[in-house]
């Protein structure tokens, strides 16, 4: 695949990715799996720039790790993690990445873990376990200091507790909350963004705000 000067998760809408990534959410807490499915196609394809073939073989791996994960308290964590290790091998095959996809995938599944905790406890110590565990993940990925993607974290986390009220109360399609749920997510990809395309030498820090268009 013939790269660009700037790579897709470098350059993206976070508005347009976000709504997507809501979209996912919904269809993942009421096990639509073919809306998950269509969902994370477009993030595989839009987001992560992956050629139409691979797009399809990552989603499947997603859409995989996720079911092996989803029931509780019977799932496989073991399985979620290593379909979650060739998703990574395939997006760092083809993009070119750095990272290591065994790591990933530990990351990943273990960001998956400190939520379901923080579900069923909802304390402040729970939200902070989870913001360290989303930074560590973003950190990794994007090969940026912790300190760059916390405020990505911060606001991923805060999308997760909007999303665990909207469950808690029966899912309910025509409730405010997605729409809560959403600008959080808006406002964690655009500190992503500011992260990513800052010049290395001021990433001593987070970006000091998060403004949506």
């Amino acid at each position: 695949m013939r790269l660009t000067a700037h790579k897709p998760r470098r350059s993206f809408d976070p508005r347009r990715v976000a709504e997507v990534e809501s979209a996912l959410w919904v269809a993942y807490y009421r096990r639509e799996w073919l809306a998950f499915l269509r969902s994370a196609l477009f993030l595989a394809r839009r987001l992560l720039g992956l050629p139409w073939p691979s797009t399809v073989r990552g989603s499947w791996f997603l859409l995989r790790a996720t079911r092996l994960w989803a029931p509780c308290p019977d799932n496989d964590p073991v399985a979620a993690r290593l379909a979650m290790e060739r998703f990574y091998r395939l997006l760092k095959r083809h993009n070119h990445e750095q990272f290591d996809p065994a790591e990933m995938a530990r990351l990943e599944v273990q960001w998956w873990h400190v939520h379901r905790e923080y579900q069923h406890t909802n304390t402040e110590r729970d939200q902070r376990a989870l913001v360290d565990a989303l930074a560590a993940l973003y950190a990794c990925a994007f090969a940026l200091p912790d300190a760059a993607v916390r405020l990505a974290a911060e606001q991923r986390a805060l999308a997760m507790g909007y999303c665990g009220q909207w469950v808690r109360l029966g899912c309910d399609l025509d409730s405010s909350l997605i729409a809560h749920k959403r600008a959080a997510l808006v406002r964690s990809y655009v500190g992503l963004l500011a992260a990513l395309q800052a010049p290395r030498g001021q990433l001593t820090a987070a970006p000091a705000t998060a403004t949506c268009p």
